[in-house]
């Protein structure tokens, strides 16, 4: 199998995810979650709930990458890829206005998405013209 030009994007919109999200949830654990659930005046609940919600993103981002690579690297219908890419890249449009709205556009997440977005839209433009 001979992987297009459009094959690559998606490959490497999926790579851009995983790779922001792998980061992501390292630093969301570290800087948010270690600091919420040490507080003892919560409810186990409460902190349980805290650190599933707060890395719920890390895990939609990872999994819509590696999502993504599958579907580039194998031989799906243009179907499957335009599915994959439309919910895979509905998630990183909203990481990319939520990280520019929320930090005024001083947070990298915000541009690594954009770009993974644009890979997905350029990959997803042989399927759907």
């Amino acid at each position: 199998m001979v992987m297009q030009v459009q094959d690559w994007a998606l490959l490497w919109a999926g790579m851009i995810g995983g790779g922001v999200a792998v980061i992501h949830g390292v630093l969301t654990q570290k800087l948010m979650v270690a600091p919420v659930t040490a507080q003892t005046r919560l409810s186990p609940v409460i902190r349980r709930l805290t650190a599933a919600l707060l890395q719920y993103s890390t895990f939609n981002w990872l999994l819509g990458g590696a999502a993504l690579m599958l579907v580039a690297v194998t031989a799906v219908g243009p179907q499957a890829k335009l599915a994959v890419g439309l919910l895979v890249g509905s998630s990183y449009l909203f990481a990319v206005v939520g990280n520019f709205w929320g930090t005024r556009g001083r947070h990298p997440g915000w541009a690594l998405y954009a770009v993974g977005l644009g890979l997905i839209v350029f990959g997803l433009w042989g399927n759907i013209a």
